[in-house]
C-alpha cells in the first residue's frame, strides 16, 4: 500500500478514536474499516510473528507513513488500562522500534476507550459509563496531565475520588484500608471541580451565595473547601473523615453518593431522614446508576452487591432511586439526572425551581439599540446609561416591570430614575420595545407550561407562593384564577388530535428544519424546541416530567394521534453523515410508561441492530457546523436512486455499502463518495 493510499485510508475512517496526529483502533473494530487497510494492518502484524493475545491497539499515523502496534493486557478488565509495550513500524524503511513498559512504575495509560471499539461491540456501554464519569468528575480537562499512571493517581487523589472495580467513586465512601494517608492540605480548586450533584446546584442557581450548604457524608472536603473560597457558608460530616464534624441544619443539604455504600437498609433510611432533618429549603441526593449487565458482575450482598474492596455498593435504576425517596421522604422528588434528585422542603423554592429551569435566557440578553434624540432626557440616558441597561435587562429577563425590590441597585434607580415606569420610559427611548413585548409574550407561555405540567404531574397545590410568582400571575393573567383556567384550557386541548396535528402542520413550516409525516409524527432536533408552539412545548414537557431532562438527545419525534413521545439518541450525530441510532427512548404519556430501546450496544437479545439516520440534512440548519456538507453528501445520495428520500429509514449500513458498490463503484469516507476498483 502506498503512503497515499495509506493516508486517505486512515484519513477516512469512520470508527476510532481520531486524534490530530493518529488514529487509534482496537483489533475487535477491525472488521468495520476497507477491507484493503484491514488486510495491509494484518500483514504488519503477521510480519512481526505476533499472537493474537500478544496486541491490542493499532495507532494509524497520520502525519508520518508509520503504524504503531500496542499491547494493553488488561485492555477490557481495567478502566484506564496500561500500555505494556509498543512496537512502532516505520514502513517507508521497513524498520521496527520496541518499547516494553513492564517494569516502569510509571507507563502511558488509556482514557476513552469507547471510541477505540466499534458501536456494537459488547463491552462499548460500559465504556462509555466509565468516560461519563470521569467527564462529571472533572479528570479530562487538562489531557496533557493524565497520559501516564503517576499523574493519573495524582489526578484522582486531588479530585477525591478512587477507582473500585473500574468505577470512580468518591474516596470518603470506599473504606479505609490499612496505611492509607489521607491528603488534608488545602488546593486552589475551580468551581469545576465540584461532585456531580453540587455542579447540579451551581448549574441552577443555588450557589451563588444566598444560601447555607452542610455536605452530609463530605469525604475530605473537597467541595466545601471549594464552596468556601466561593465565600458561601458552608459546613459538612462524615463517618470516616470528619466524624467530630457537627451536624448542622443548613439551606441546601447535600447527600451525594451516600445512600449506595451502605448495606444496611435501616441505617440507609436513618441517613436520608438524617440529611433531611437538616434540611430548610433542599436536599439534593445523588447515586450510583448500574446496568443489569453491570451488576451481574459481581457477587450479590443483599439489596446490592460486594465489590473487589470487599465493600458495599447498591445499584439503583432511575425510578427504583425516585421511589425509595418518595416512601422515606413522603415528599415527590424532582429529577435532575441520571441518578440526581431534588426535594424542596421550602415549596416556594420548589416553585421557582420548576418555573424557571427551562427559561432561553440567551434570547433576553440581546438587546437592539437605536439612536434617540429626545432632549429633556438625553442627559439622564447618557449619564446613567449602565443602570438603565441593568433595569432594561431584568425587565427583559422577567417580562414586566419589575418593583423596586427586585432590582439590584434599586436605592440608585429610584434616585436617579424614579419610579419602575419612569425608568420603563427611559428604557424604551433607548432600546426597541419589541423585545420587550417579545419576552412578554415569551414569559406568559413559560408560565402556562409551568402551572399547566403542575396539574398534569397532580401536584398538591402550595398553600402559600413567592412574591415574583405572585407578581407574575398579576402581570400575566390578574389573579390566579385566572392562571389555573387558562393553564387547565391549554392542558386539556392536548387530548385533541386535530389540534396537535394542525400545530405540528404550523411548527414544520415556521422550524428551520424538520419532518412532518402526514397524520402520524413530527420529528426535530432537541435544539429547536424552544420554536415550537406553547402546545407542543407543553406535550414534550408532559413527558419529560416522566423522563426526565433531555440531555444528550438529539431528536424528538411527537406522535400526533397516540399520546406518544419518542427520544432519540445519535452516535455522530454533529461529525457523521449517517449518525448510528443509539438509543431509542418511547414516552407513553396515557399509560405512564417508558420504554429503552438499545441499538448494539448490550447483550444481543436485548439489543436491536444499529440503523442509520438517512437525510439528516432535513433535520438540521446552518447553525450546525456540518450542514453544507451533510447537504451535499444527501444530494450525491439521492442522485444515485438507491433510496427513497421521503422515508426517513433506508438498509442497514452494510447494506448500503453493498448497494454502493453493487451499483455505483463506490464508498464513503467521510461525507464524501470515493470510486474504487472491485
Amino acid at each position: 500500500m502506498s503512503p497515499e493510499h495509506y493516508h486517505q485510508q486512515v484519513n477516512g475512517l469512520s470508527v476510532g478514536k481520531k486524534l490530530p496526529k493518529a488514529v487509534y483502533l482496537h483489533k475487535s473494530a477491525l472488521g468495520s474499516v476497507d477491507e484493503q487497510l484491514q488486510v495491509f494492518a494484518y500483514q504488519q502484524v503477521a510480519t512481526l510473528g505476533l499472537e493474537e493475545q500478544e496486541w491490542d491497539i493499532l495507532k494509524f499515523h497520520r502525519d508520518s507513513y508509520k503504524l504503531t502496534i500496542l499491547s494493553y493486557p488488561s485492555f477490557v478488565s481495567d478502566a484506564y488500562p496500561a500500555l505494556s509495550k509498543s512496537i512502532s513500524i516505520d514502513l517507508a524503511k521497513q524498520q521496527c522500534n520496541e518499547t516494553c513498559y513492564q517494569k516502569t512504575d510509571n507507563p502511558p495509560i488509556l482514557h476513552r476507550k469507547e471510541l477505540m471499539v466499534s458501536p456494537d461491540s459488547p463491552h462499548y456501554e460500559d465504556f462509555c459509563h466509565i468516560t461519563q464519569e470521569g467527564e462529571l468528575a472533572g479528570l479530562y480537562e487538562n489531557s496533557r496531565a493524565i497520559g501516564f499512571k503517576r499523574s493519573w493517581e495524582s489526578l484522582l487523589e486531588s479530585k477525591g475520588y478512587t477507582l473500585v472495580d473500574g468505577r470512580l467513586f468518591r474516596a470518603a465512601a470506599v473504606e479505609k484500608s490499612e496505611g492509607q494517608t489521607i491528603d488534608r492540605h488545602k488546593t486552589a480548586l475551580s468551581r469545576d471541580d465540584l461532585s456531580t450533584p453540587m455542579k447540579s446546584l451551581a448549574n441552577h442557581g443555588f450557589l451563588d451565595g444566598r444560601f447555607s450548604v452542610f455536605d452530609y457524608g463530605c469525604g475530605h472536603g473537597d467541595d466545601l473547601r471549594e464552596l468556601e473560597a466561593h465565600g458561601i457558608i458552608a459546613q459538612g460530616w462524615d463517618p470516616n473523615w470528619r466524624p467530630d464534624g457537627e451536624k448542622i441544619r443548613a439551606e441546601l443539604v447535600n447527600l451525594g453518593f451516600v445512600i449506595n455504600v451502605i448495606e444496611d437498609i435501616e441505617e440507609r433510611v436513618d441517613a436520608l431522614l438524617g440529611a433531611w432533618k437538616l434540611t430548610d429549603k433542599l436536599l439534593v441526593i445523588a447515586a450510583m446508576l448500574g446496568s443489569d449487565a453491570h451488576i451481574r458482575k459481581f457477587k450479590s450482598y443483599k439489596d446490592g452487591v460486594i465489590t473487589s474492596r470487599n465493600t458495599f455498593q447498591k445499584y439503583y435504576s432511575q425510578a427504583e432511586l425516585q421511589s425509595f425517596i418518595e416512601q422515606v421522604l413522603e415528599e415527590e422528588p424532582v429529577a435532575v439526572g441520571p441518578g440526581v434528585f431534588y426535594v424542596f422542603r421550602d415549596k416556594e423554592e420548589e416553585q421557582l425551581y420548576l418555573v424557571n429551569k427551562g427559561r432561553r435566557r440567551q434570547r433576553w440578553r440581546q438587546l437592539s439599540q437605536k439612536t434617540v434624540r429626545i432632549p429633556k432626557t438625553q442627559k439622564i440616558i447618557e449619564e446613567h446609561s449602565d443602570l438603565i441597561q441593568q433595569f432594561w435587562e431584568r425587565c427583559l429577563e422577567l417580562g414586566r416591570l419589575p418593583a423596586l425590590e427586585e432590582v439590584e441597585a434599586s436605592a440608585d434607580i429610584k434616585k436617579y430614575l424614579g419610579s419602575p415606569k419612569q425608568a420603563f420610559k427611559l428604557a424604551c427611548q433607548k432600546y426597541e420595545q419589541d423585545d420587550f413585548n417579545r419576552s412578554e409574550l415569551q414569559r406568559k407561555d413559560e408560565l402556562l407550561i409551568y402551572f399547566a405540567l403542575q396539574m398534569f404531574c397532580k401536584r398538591r397545590p402550595y398553600r402559600s407562593m413567592p412574591e415574583q410568582l405572585k407578581r407574575d400571575i398579576k402581570a400575566f393573567f390578574g389573579n390566579y384564577r385566572n392562571a389555573m383556567d387558562e393553564s387547565k384550557e391549554l392542558l386539556f386541548s392536548l387530548a385533541k388530535p386535530e389540534l396537535i396535528e394542525n400545530q405540528c402542520e404550523q411548527a414544520h413550516k415556521a422550524l428551520p428544519a424538520s419532518i412532518l409525516n402526514h397524520r402520524h409524527s413530527l420529528i426535530l432536533h432537541t435544539q429547536f424546541i424552544d420554536q415550537l408552539p406553547i402546545e407542543l412545548q407543553l406535550y414534550i414537557g408532559c413527558a419529560t416530567q416522566l423522563y426526565g431532562e433531555l440531555d444528550g438527545m438529539d431528536l424528538v419525534k411527537i406522535h400526533i394521534r397516540s399520546g406518544k413521545l419518542t427520544l432519540m439518541s445519535y452516535d455522530g450525530f454533529t461529525d457523521q453523515p449517517l449518525p448510528m441510532l443509539r438509543e431509542r427512548i418511547k414516552i407513553n404519556m396515557r399509560a405512564g410508561r417508558i420504554e429503552f430501546f438499545d441499538y448494539g450496544y448490550g447483550d444481543s437479545s436485548d439489543s436491536y441492530e444499529p440503523q442509520p439516520l438517512y437525510w439528516k440534512s432535513k433535520l438540521i440548519d446552518e447553525s450546525f457546523s456540518d450542514y453544507k456538507k451533510q447537504c451535499s453528501f444527501d444530494r450525491k445520495l439521492d442522485e444515485m436512486h438507491l433510496l427513497d428520500n421521503t422515508r426517513g429509514y433506508g438498509p442497514s449500513l452494510q447494506e448500503l455499502t453493498s448497494l454502493l458498490m453493487e451499483n455505483n463503484s463506490v464508498e464513503i469516507r467521510g461525507y464524501r463518495f470515493f470510486k474504487v476498483s472491485r
